[in-house]
């Protein structure tokens, strides 16, 4: 949809992950809700400019996701002119880049939505996904080779037409271990829908095999621990905690999510964040961690989160997808409106001094 009017304002688009073996580009099948609408359409169809890129790498791109769509809102300007607002929008991935963008360039920034993303822990998420897949090979041994922190690259080759084939036979032929292994995980599914269990099981191990090898080359280190965790909700905890296989986090890796992936919740803009509470890949959690860190960073005002009470990850309809926009404008116009009349009261106050204070011989 051609953008008739423009209000002024630039909506940012950040992407989601990308599979490393793909070239870089931006993905467009991204670029639309689950129902088939255009992301692209409906915001110009609000009379905002619509603008988004690929980021200069795949896989874990968070770092390079910040840089690349701040450096978007300096290349829109040199074309168009500057906006009035910049609003940045981010799925998945794209929902932490979101979150960092508005934490760390306000002035880049007037606010931002995140919608799915791994906002609340970096690690806590890379260890849910590696706790899935220790999970899965103590309850399925040997049924996709390598380790939890170790793909062998003939996985990723014929992940599709073998493996994922492989592993769903497994679980129809011992359906009580994929029970468990939901369980143990506390992976989320649609409990009105228990096909759901191998479609979140089968959506977990697919970024483990995907993101492991990429993951630990970008993060120089393997960043997975389960070294002192203890799984709890199977038939026999004991032995289960005996058996699973234990892997310890290499110390770089650890120190660099530390110092450049995780959220901070010191926020100077708006941020909004919309996640569904039965998401399997980024599980719902994220969101009551943000909360605090906000609360705790004194900004807490400035944070909204807005549940979807649904399975899915990222499963929005445009209505939600509009009414957390539609929230995000009137935060950031609202905090204007307010400043500008807060500026405006201290100079009428300020003005109102000076007269009282000339009228009584009064000097300032």
């Amino acid at each position: 949809m051609p953008l008739l009017e423009w209000n002024g304002d630039l909506v940012i688009f950040a992407h989601g992950y990308v599979a490393p073996f793909l070239p870089v580009g931006i993905p467009e099948d991204q670029l639309k809700l689950p129902d088939g609408s255009s992301i692209p359409d409906i915001v110009n169809g609000l009379g905002f400019a619509f603008a988004t890129t690929s980021y200069s790498k795949n896989g874990l791109a968070v770092l390079q996701g910040v840089a690349d769509v701040t450096d978007l809102v300096s290349e829109f300007t040199r074309r168009k002119g500057a906006p009035d607002h910049v609003y940045l929008i981010g799925a998945s991935e794209g929902g932490l880049v979101t979150a960092l963008g508005v934490e760390r360039s306000p002035e880049a920034f007037s606010g931002g939505v995140a919608t799915c993303g791994p906002v609340g822990d970096f690690r806590r998420q890379i260890n849910y996904w590696g706790d899935f897949r220790a999970l899965f090979d103590y309850y399925f041994p040997g049924v996709i080779p390598g380790s939890a922190v170790d793909i062998p690259a003939e996985v990723q080759l014929n992940w599709a037409k073998l493996y994922v084939p492989k592993i769903a036979g497994a679980f129809m032929a011992r359906p009580a271990a994929l029970n468990e292994l939901i369980r143990v995980s506390r992976a989320a599914y649609d409990t009105a829908a228990p096909a759901t269990k191998a479609e979140t099981a089968l959506g977990i191990l697919w970024y483990n095999v995907f993101a492991t090898q990429d993951g630990k080359q970008t993060l120089s280190g393997q960043p997975f621990d389960n070294t002192m965790r203890f799984y709890t909700g199977s038939s026999n905890d004991w032995r289960l905690n005996l058996l699973v296989k234990r892997y310890e986090a290499d110390y770089l890796a650890v120190a660099e999510i530390e110092a450049n992936y995780q959220t901070r919740g010191w926020l100077v803009a708006p941020l909004v964040t919309l996640h569904t509470t039965g998401d399997p890949i980024v599980p719902y959690w994220h969101e009551p961690l943000y909360t605090l860190k906000a609360l705790l960073g004194g900004s807490g005002l400035l944070h909204t989160n807005l549940p979807v009470f649904r399975y899915g990850h990222c499963n929005f309809e445009p209505a939600e997808a509009l009414v957390a926009l539609g929230l995000l404008v009137l935060k950031v116009e609202g905090r204007e409106l307010l400043n500008a009349e807060s500026v405006l009261a201290t100079e009428t106050a300020r003005a109102q001094f000076r007269s009282l204070a000339a009228s009584s011989g009064l000097r300032r």
